[in-house]
């Protein structure tokens, strides 16, 4: 009951400053709430998905989705596809500590040609993507789900272009665009409940660039409860949306003009697969409380529609 006073107080705070002074709220680590006056238009995108997974089967649909299987060490843990799975209409992202590690099924037929890194003990969790298998230009991008309730790691639904590595200061020829991260679940009643947005340009190297929105309160209970978060993707500009009501735009460097493909992926803050960093606001990780883990990223759907204007 506190905690939640707490909390209201907190979003009475947070309006009284976006009033007088918005850039006080990332010095106090107050994230913004979203304007409900300001929500998607969709009549301007086809009545249908262009691309859609429901996740209505019984296994992750490989025509749609494929696994980074040579990436087999992401920051402080491993990437794995045993950690994902589709279960009673959901697709179900899993990260947990693993005394034994999993078996790397492509060593012997790509060791010559890939450097593995070993999968050892460690933080495990999963990344699906539909590279090469489905990329679209422009549009609203949309997921449903439930954010993992563990410190130390977040989710993420974000694109990713093959172009994002080339230096070239612009962000026309492919951006990485985090629709939304959860690096925000922990025990400060100020600082849960929220998530990020933002873009990444020219490369992760010393000319990488960027910019975002700033944190982003979803409201309710995120971990518990459904919520939509989404992308409109225009020639000039990303909007970004949860549950449909705008939370921020952005154009810096130039909006990329090439299709991307669609990522979910939870992670572990840290390095060389050792969890040790308090990464983006995740908090420090901890194996307790034991009710925490497996922690897991929930998806009901993932849905892209297209601008009518630029459907054949």
């Amino acid at each position: 009951m506190l905690r939640n006073i707490l909390k209201r107080g907190v979003r009475f705070l947070i309006a009284i400053v976006t009033l007088i002074s918005p850039s006080l709220l990332g010095t106090l680590d107050l994230g913004r709430i979203p304007d409900e006056t300001k929500t998607i238009d969709m009549s301007k995108f086809t009545d249908e998905p262009v691309w859609a997974d429901e996740f209505d089967g019984t296994e992750i649909d490989r025509t749609k989705w494929n696994f980074p299987w040579w990436e087999t060490e992401r920051k402080g843990g491993y990437w794995h596809e045993d950690m994902a799975s589709v279960k009673d209409g959901n697709l179900i992202i899993r990260a947990e500590y693993l005394e034994e590690p999993l078996e790397n099924r492509y060593y012997e037929d790509w060791k010559d040609e890939i450097n593995f890194k070993e999968y050892k003990p460690g933080w495990y969790t999963a990344c699906l993507r539909t590279a090469d298998q489905y990329e679209q230009c422009y549009g609203y991008f949309e997921v449903r789900c439930k954010l993992p309730a563990a410190t130390g790691m977040w989710s993420a639904f974000w694109m990713m272009n093959h172009n994002v590595e080339d230096v070239d200061g612009t962000g026309k020829d492919g951006t990485e665009v985090d629709i939304f991260e959860s690096m925000y679940y922990k025990d400060y009643w100020w600082g849960n409940d929220a998530v990020i947005s933002g873009i990444v340009y020219d490369g992760y190297g010393a000319d990488k660039k960027g910019d975002s929105i700033g944190k982003v309160y979803v409201g309710g209970d995120p971990y518990n409860e459904f919520n939509t978060y989404g992308l409109e993707w225009s020639p000039t500009e990303y909007i970004f949306y949860v549950n449909g009501v705008e939370t921020g735009r952005l154009s810096t460097g130039g909006v990329s003009q090439n299709p991307e493909y669609l990522i979910l992926s939870c992670e572990f803050a840290g390095q060389n697969g050792v969890q040790w960093s308090d990464r983006h606001g995740t908090g420090e990780i901890s194996k307790t409380p034991e009710e925490n883990w497996p922690a897991e990223f929930v998806v009901d759907y993932v849905r892209c529609y297209q601008y009518k204007e630029f459907v054949k």
